[in-house]
């Protein structure tokens, strides 16, 4: 597992250890007081991919074109609905 301070992975990073910790925690040969740390430490990367893909969201705007041109952005929350 890394040691790595969570708020400085990346998206994949955090991705990637968390199925990495799942795995470690289905495959039950962990001892309990490690699978409780493992445990923790998934629940802060599952939060922190949430929130870097909730900033991703918040970013994507879609081009609004007439007549060829762009005339605007439209956030993509109100595209969806």
């Amino acid at each position: 597992m890394s040691e790595k301070p969570i708020e400085e992975l990346s998206f994949e990073e955090a991705m990637n250890e968390l199925e990495a910790v799942v795995r470690r925690l289905e495959n039950g040969q962990v001892k309990l007081e490690e699978a409780v740390q493992a445990y923790e430490r998934g629940v802060k990367l599952k939060n922190i991919c949430t929130e870097k893909l909730q900033n991703a969201k918040s970013k994507i705007d879609l081009l609004t074109i007439e007549n060829d041109k762009p005339v605007g952005i439209e956030s993509f929350d109100e595209q969806i609905r």
